[in-house]
């Protein structure tokens, strides 16, 4: 056989393997959601959520996990949707840039990752907001109230092209609210970051925000920040003070924080004790709030060596001890205020979901320095 014969042999051997190669087909690693015609490229780390998780696939696609709610396939701008899709899927388009936002805790979220114009509509009033971005854009009339969770204006958000609605877990109070939405075609999923039992895990949310509306880098960089924030913190021996964290709401009660949730961990990490402990065991909702009247508060609440104010999502900012005891003159006689250990938050805590890390920060600021000046806090100061 002569050389030219050969080599002829060896290239229709090659061009054969290769196309053996071609029709392989490609397997998808365990636990990872096999969409027909997506290959699966890698999966989004993430080091405090476990309530969601993220896959990408070559071509700019992403299929988001969420635990006990709808799980999204979001598609690249120009992408074509895959004829096969698993069950209780929300197919999400980019560019998305007309969001409904009715999750309150998000908002901070898009904010910080300088992704508010992705919302057009949201479930809260100006008045309601803390997020000076969101207030901005509802003055400007660049983002519009389009009725809380309960009672969604359908025609506004239809008329003006609603592509997808975030709700927090009250939609499930309401299930005919959601089933209206679907029926009339508004994509719906619902966030579920008050589930997180690590504090950071909730702002880690910004992850699957990012994912969504094409901003993931820069979502990166805000959490890894708040990350930053608390290193070393971790495994931090207990001080041993225990730390009332509460506002007052319109009716005169308190709203303290159940013993497991977010708040009671975040003064953990800090190294304090959250008091008042093994409250709200028994209630089995999503809410990590819980209201009670003042005298009892006072009889669970009044000898903690530190008492944090947390201004509420809708309550007016207070800047001293007279305006706090104009919410209720009890607190006067709370030890930590006696001791001259009131401290207030600058902001509402519960629309900060950005700042988890800062505020974990600041608590152990205050907790290990005896006099800390206002230039080491971020988020806390001391009421006079």
């Amino acid at each position: 056989m002569n050389k030219k014969v050969i080599c002829l042999v060896l290239a229709i051997c090659l061009c054969l393997t290769m196309l053996s190669g071609c029709g392989k087909k490609y397997e998808t690693p365990e636990g990872v959601p096999q969409i027909e015609g997506l290959e699966y490229r890698e999966t989004v780390a993430l080091e405090y959520a476990n309530q969601f998780a993220i896959y990408r696939y070559n071509g700019g696609y992403s299929y988001i996990v969420v635990e006990g709610s709808e799980n999204m396939l979001v598609v690249p701008e120009g992408g074509t949707i895959p004829k096969e899709i698993p069950q209780d899927t929300v197919v999400v388009e980019q560019p998305l840039n007309k969001i409904y936002l009715v999750a309150t805790s998000a908002m901070a979220l898009f904010s910080a990752m300088d992704a508010l114009d992705t919302i057009k509509f949201t479930g809260s009033k100006e008045s309601d907001w803390r997020i000076q971005g969101a207030i901005d854009a509802l003055r400007a009339g660049e983002m519009l109230y389009a009725g809380k969770y309960s009672a969604p204006d359908y025609e506004l958000l239809i008329n003006n092209g609603v592509q997808l609605a975030i709700e927090s877990t009250m939609i499930y109070h309401t299930p005919e609210v959601k089933e209206k939405m679907e029926e009339l075609g508004i994509k719906t999923v619902v966030e579920r970051s008050s589930y997180e039992g690590h504090p950071l895990g909730r702002t880690e949310w910004i992850k699957l925000y990012g994912e969504l509306v094409g901003r993931p880098e820069e979502a990166k960089a805000v959490f890894d920040e708040q990350v930053l924030k608390i290193s070393g913190l971790e495994g931090l021996e207990n001080t041993g003070k225990t730390v009332a964290f509460f506002f007052v709401n319109s009716s005169g009660n308190a709203v303290t924080y159940k013993s497991k949730g977010y708040v009671p961990e975040m003064i953990r990490i800090a190294g304090g004790e959250y008091i008042p402990g093994d409250i709200g065991l028994e209630e089995d909702n999503a809410l990590s709030t819980i209201n009670m009247g003042m005298e009892e508060f006072y009889a669970l609440a009044k000898d903690a060596d530190y008492i944090i104010y947390n201004i509420g999502s809708m309550g007016a900012p207070i800047s001293n001890l007279q305006q706090l005891f104009d919410k209720s003159p009890i607190l006067e006689d709370f030890k930590a205020v006696q001791e001259g250990n009131a401290w207030c938050t600058s902001r509402s805590l519960f629309q900060e979901t950005d700042k988890m890390g800062s505020i974990i920060r600041d608590i152990n600021v205050i907790l290990t320095e005896d006099d800390p000046d206002a230039s080491m806090l971020e988020y806390i100061f001391k009421l006079e």
